[in-house]
């Protein structure tokens, strides 16, 4: 690990706008990925008569992708720049695979937008925008992809940097200090090194732009919020509860307490990287060990948190919610899976409160009768059985989730405000 400030970064756009292209790229360029391993993806590549896809081939790792000429698994891919140390959620374009930006350990801090200068906007750039702006997204980089393929006109970049404007100003992303570069991830342009293919151009390149994001704050000053993975039981330790601290600090002697188990104690020894810990901070990775806790006492899902200030579990809560794709339209009684942190629960939609624009989130309809693909909506939900989750506007990184349905994520949320069960 290194000893920069970490930031996770998402690549989000279109599914063939070159994302995985960028990102094999980005490690590349940043000494991330051995020149031998490129080498051997472009010779696999060359095998399969996709010549120049070596860079995508970092990326996807499963054979079955490599078929198929898609991104599937999620990839945490990590790199260092002069600043910062990144580690990439890579969010390929298919459409099942948004719940993973929207849960978890992809909480982004920041967000580059991959467009294609040959392709302009598409529905799922739309999509990706709209989550972004859902999920908190602090600041976005623009590439305009695939320079090479108009011939590195300016008249082009401009087109799409006007196309992408419009929409990050319809979602109210604040266009001033959005930073466009053209790039090609194919060729290297404007990654690492300027291009004399875009002389016209003379902002920053992707590298640049990346060092110069501002600085997210660790959220060490909320309280702990710990949501549980899996739990093993060690011989000579005992039970293991193992995840990734989301807020605040876990110490050795801490007292804590696991919702919605229910049940606590002291915390007696903290590993992470197989090396005993005094303490443990957000983004880390542990397992810990709590006097008193058994295998069968909690499970994946659960939060773990200070006794004193336990996570809050959810009677009923109110959110808003964009719905970004659904056969039919949704009513009050709707039942479908919420993934929260590492949780997934079935819950009910209670109530539609409200209809909102999903630019301004201003109110246009109370209490309507459905919501569809495109709207955005505050509505009541229910669990059908315990969930800890909190209001995004105390504990963002523990206030977000996607709800999915039929193999898909259907919509994006965020939590605001929680009845907690007594």
């Amino acid at each position: 690990m290194s000893d920069k400030p970490h930031q996770n970064l998402a690549i989000i756009g279109h599914v063939d706008h070159g994302k995985s292209t960028l990102v094999g790229r980005l490690l590349y360029e940043t000494g991330s990925v051995p020149e031998h391993v490129i080498e051997q993806h472009k010779e696999e590549a060359e095998e399969k008569g996709k010549g120049g896809f070596e860079f995508a081939y970092v990326m996807d790792n499963l054979a079955e992708e490599r078929e198929r000429g898609v991104t599937i698994d999620i990839a945490h891919q990590e790199f260092d720049t002069d600043e910062y140390f990144f580690t990439i959620v890579d969010c390929p374009g298919h459409r099942d695979f948004v719940k993973n930006m929207i849960t978890g350990a992809s909480q982004a801090d920041n967000a580059v937008l991959v467009v294609a200068a040959d392709d302009g906007v598409q529905p799922q750039t739309q999509e990706h925008v709209f989550l972004a702006r859902t999920l908190g997204i602090g600041e976005m980089i623009v590439a305009i992809n695939k320079m090479d393929l108009v011939d590195y006109e300016e008249s082009r970049y401009h087109e799409a940097v006007e196309e992408v404007t419009d929409l990050l100003n319809q979602v109210r992303f604040d266009t001033e200090n959005a930073k466009f570069i053209p790039v090609s991830a194919f060729e290297g342009d404007n990654i690492a090194d300027e291009s004399e293919n875009t002389d016209w151009y003379d902002g920053e390149i992707l590298l640049e732009a990346l060092n110069a994001l501002p600085e997210p704050e660790p959220p060490t000053d909320a309280p702990l919020r710990l949501p549980i993975q899996d739990v093993y039981t060690i011989s000579g330790i005992g039970t293991v509860p193992v995840g990734r601290v989301e807020t605040g600090m876990l110490n050795t002697g801490d007292n804590v307490s696991f919702q919605p188990s229910d049940v606590g104690g002291e915390v007696k020894t903290i590993e992470m990287h197989h090396e005993e810990v005094p303490q443990a901070g957000p983004g880390d990775n542990v397992g810990f060990n709590v006097r008193g806790i058994g295998q069968d006492d909690i499970r994946r899902g659960d939060v773990c948190g200070p006794a004193d200030d336990p996570p809050s579990v959810a009677e009923t809560f109110q959110a808003r919610i964009v719905v970004m794709q659904h056969p039919s339209v949704i009513t009050a009684g709707y039942t479908p899976v919420f993934h929260a942190h590492t949780s997934q629960v079935a819950c009910t939609i209670e109530s539609i409160d409200q209809k909102i624009d999903p630019a301004t989130g201003e109110a246009e309809e109370e209490n309507p009768d459905f919501i569809q693909n495109g709207d955005a909506a505050v509505v009541t939900i229910r669990p059908q059985k315990p969930l800890s989750i909190e209001s995004a506007n105390e504990i963002p990184e523990l206030g977000s989730f996607a709800i999915r349905d039929m193999g898909q994520t259907i919509a994006a949320g965020q939590v605001m405000s929680v009845n907690e069960r007594d």
